[in-house]
């Protein structure tokens, strides 16, 4: 598996902190780095694209994205969270997220997993969520 960790952008400055080293594009993965980098950015643009329908953020700068697998064979596994666990959405958005990172070009299957443990806190949020959320 090809972890991209800490895809949440980063708090302090906003940016995302994902990147090919971040990927274990250096520990032998079948994937080319370039490929590999591609898959990065579209993955996070198709993340980027899914809003919490009670929040005007995405749901990758609001940091409910804790982790990212990408396999040898470009199957993808989502760890991602909700602000709140009785959130209303709490059983479609997985399936907004799966469709949306399905359409990445080049992704096998996508399976996104709920996860709780650590639970959201507002500083997972980037800058610019904060900003459009007037968080300062």
């Amino acid at each position: 598996m090809n972890d991209i960790r800490n895809t949440a952008p980063d708090a302090a400055d906003g940016s995302s902190a994902a990147s090919a080293a971040d990927t274990g594009a250096d520990t032998g993965s079948a994937i080319p780095t370039e490929e590999l980098d591609r898959l990065t950015d579209d993955i996070i643009g198709a993340l980027k694209s899914v809003y919490d329908p009670e929040i005007p953020v995405d749901i990758y700068e609001l940091g409910l994205i804790y982790k990212i697998d990408v396999d040898d064979d470009r199957n993808v596994a989502i760890d991602m969270t909700l602000t709140a666990p009785g959130c209303p959405v709490a059983g479609e958005m997985p399936v907004w997220v799966e469709t949306a990172v399905s359409s990445v070009s080049g992704v096998g299957d996508v399976t996104v997993q709920m996860v709780f443990d650590p639970p959201w806190d507002p500083s997972r949020m980037s800058d610019e969520a904060r900003v459009a959320l007037d968080f300062f």
